[in-house]
């Protein structure tokens, strides 16, 4: 069995690497902010969390839900939490603010930014949405808009407005919006209507989303905190996706809302897409990062007019926790 693979297994069955067994009294209390309410694209963190996975490693981790206005970075960076779920191109704003946030982990290869559009009506591919009306959002205005832009011609009074509902999408066979390819085909099966998830990361869109960030900081002062943080939610995507019931008990003691057919949806979805087991992570290895992508993401942001070519880009993350987990000793 191939290094890496058999370090997957390893990490699947929950065992080894930095885990340690500790008793309450001797776990460090950590907090952890999602990028929105509880749900299955949360599921390693709530994983690790409902089957001691945290605990083995000595984290006593309290997890937070973001939210519309919840600002994670402001919450990371003043103290009031130690990590936070969030994406590539925030990590490079960072960098540029000079904001000492780190990227420690990658966990989803693809970000599961999508384009929703109808089926059997011409607009199959990015290449056939230019010119065309498209329903996106300020952050996506800021995110993957300019990339579109650059790679796929697409102009700005191609923009249309977004009230974060599929409603104008349902009624107007034409419209196209931005989706999450976890959920799209969920809630349009729900209105009865055939349309397909164009998922950006198909396409060239190489950011890292559902990343693990931390604070310069707390690398320099505490590394085993956060080789810690990192190897055991790494063991609890795998536990996730192995048996997502305890997770998902837990998710919904947070998220009441949370449709037990929702979560199974995006786990099927998440699965079915590679979201995290695709590319350099294809073997098993969960939150793996590389140089090379980041570059390549980075140079596409500059090309975009999104960065200036001048960043000190890799300050933006730390390869050494995620090279850890899979470097054969």
């Amino acid at each position: 069995m191939h290094s890496k693979s058999r370090l997957a297994l390893t990490l699947a069955l929950g065992l080894g690497l930095t885990s340690l067994t500790a008793g309450a009294d001797d776990l460090t209390p950590v907090t952890v902010i999602t990028t929105w309410y509880a749900q299955a694209e949360h599921g390693g963190l709530y994983a690790a969390k409902a089957m001691g996975i945290y605990e083995e490693h000595g984290l006593d981790v309290t997890i937070r839900m973001g939210g519309p206005q919840v600002n994670n970075v402001q919450l990371l960076m003043g103290g009031k939490s130690d990590f936070s779920m969030g994406y590539a191109l925030q990590s490079l704003n960072a960098v540029q603010q000079d904001i000492p946030l780190v990227t420690v982990a990658a966990f989803f290869q693809k970000d599961p930014q999508s384009l929703v559009a109808h089926t059997g009506v011409g607009n199959d591919s990015l290449e056939d949405l230019k010119g065309k009306g498209l329903r996106i959002p300020t952050a996506g205005r800021v995110a993957y808009w300019p990339w579109l832009k650059a790679e796929y011609g697409f102009t700005d009074d191609q923009l249309r407005p977004y009230d974060y509902s599929f409603g104008p999408f349902i009624a107007d066979e034409q419209a196209v919006q931005q989706g999450y390819v976890t959920n799209d085909g969920y809630f349009l099966a729900k209105e009865g209507v055939e349309a397909q998830s164009l998922l950006l990361a198909d396409y060239g869109w190489n950011a890292y989303s559902a990343t693990l960030d931390t604070t310069q900081k707390l690398i320099d002062e505490d590394p085993e905190l956060v080789q810690n943080m990192v190897a055991a939610t790494a063991k609890g995507w795998a536990a996730y996706f192995e048996n997502p019931a305890q997770a998902n008990a837990l998710i919904k003691d947070d998220n009441p809302e949370m449709a037990d057919d929702l979560l199974a949806y995006s786990k099927n979805k998440m699965q079915e897409e590679g979201m995290l087991l695709s590319g350099d992570a294809a073997d098993g290895q969960y939150g793996i990062m590389t140089r090379e992508r980041w570059e390549l993401f980075f140079n596409d942001m500059v090309k975009a007019g999104t960065l200036p070519a001048d960043l000190d880009w890799e300050k933006a993350f730390d390869l050494s926790f995620v090279d850890a987990l899979y470097t054969e000793e």
